[in-house]
């Protein structure tokens, strides 16, 4: 599988740390959901930035992240250096998010009708974006 992930992510590798031989990456789990995604979706993604094409090879298929870090479904370690293009400034999972979401979740999901919250965040939008 041809891959090119630089400008994403970088694999996390033993020799980053010490001497030791860096782990070779497998992807086949990868491969087998995509191959999997591409019978239900087109192009086997749910945006066509999540193709790869632009970048050579078929995408990783990712498990979890927390802090920095990323691990697919094959257990690869990667350092994220793009944060979902800005919106995990914090960092995947950081503990106080996700206490501040599970707390206001509580409330409920969608109102499909105004609620203060709203109000509250035009605020830090205007003062973030003056204008």
């Amino acid at each position: 599988m041809k891959l090119n992930l630089a400008l994403l992510l970088l694999p996390l590798t033993a020799s980053a740390f010490s001497a030791t031989a860096p782990k070779t990456y497998t992807f086949e789990k990868s491969e087998a959901i995509f191959k999997e995604a591409k019978e239900l979706m087109p192009g086997g993604v749910s945006s066509p930035v999540r193709a790869f094409k632009s970048v050579g090879g078929n995408p990783v298929v990712f498990d979890r992240v927390k802090g920095a870090y990323a691990w697919d479904v094959d257990d690869n370690h990667y350092i994220d250096y793009v944060g979902t293009w800005g919106p995990a400034i914090l960092g995947h999972a950081d503990d106080d998010v996700l206490k501040a979401v599970a707390e206001t979740m509580q409330k409920g999901t969608s109102f499909g009708a105004p609620c203060p919250l709203e109000n509250e965040l035009a605020k830090m939008v205007i003062d973030a974006v003056p204008s």
